[in-house]
């Protein structure tokens, strides 16, 4: 097929013949963009992309045969030099962390307008980086949250019997350990979870994950 010096050659992948239909159909009216190929799985889109290297990949997450992350995995470490802007319904953070891993240069949900799609094409062929709002406000979420505190097994074993109700004597007794040394294991795990007292140690590592629940296991 022959193209247009100046246009972006896409090729789209959708498992579903429709919303393949209709990107294309949305896409079609765009002068700087020439759809030059379609595929209905992550093979597809391999081979697809193997044999006319287009400058962008519009690639669906979960498809049969190959899902769109292997897929991208793949055509990323091609000699193609095609550039991956997944386009999906999916925006939980393992789909989004799995996919940028693969290496896709953008992340779009199928909500995304016409314009916003045009205006990411572009930007994933100059090789930007493309985030919906949505998707780019998880991320930053994601970044801001506070690092999960780590507790050592025995700072645990110790928390585990303050939840229990024990004293600082009978957790020594249970653990065979000096009373002193249950003490400076509670003075460092007050530390680690920012709190002054046993109460609030063991409320904020049950709300952390890091305690199991009393009575639960």
């Amino acid at each position: 097929m022959t193209v247009e010096d100046g246009k972006i050659r896409v090729v789209v992948v959708d498992d579903h013949t429709v919303m393949r239909a209709g990107v294309v159909a949305l896409l079609a009216p765009e002068p700087a963009i020439d759809i030059v190929g379609e595929a209905g799985n992550g093979r597809e889109a391999v081979e697809l992309v193997t044999a006319l290297a287009p400058d962008v990949a519009l690639v669906d997450l979960r498809m049969p045969v190959l899902d769109g992350v292997a897929a991208t995995e793949q055509i990323v470490a091609g000699p193609s030099g095609t550039r991956v802007l997944i386009l999906t319904t999916y925006d939980t953070d393992a789909e989004i962390e799995r996919a940028v891993e693969a290496g896709a240069v953008g992340y779009l949900l199928k909500d995304t307008t016409r314009e916003q799609l045009v205006d990411a094409i572009r930007a994933a062929h100059r090789g930007e980086t493309v985030l919906a709002p949505r998707v780019a406000e998880r991320l930053v979420a994601r970044i801001r949250r506070p690092a999960p505190v780590a507790l050592t097994s025995r700072e645990l074993d110790v928390l585990n019997a303050v939840a229990d109700g024990l004293s600082n004597a009978d957790i020594g007794r249970r653990l065979v350990i000096a009373e002193a040394t249950v003490k400076t294991h509670l003075l460092r795990v007050f530390a680690k979870l920012d709190v002054s007292d046993r109460t609030h140690a063991v409320v904020t590592a049950i709300e952390s994950g890091l305690l199991r629940r009393p009575g639960r296991g």
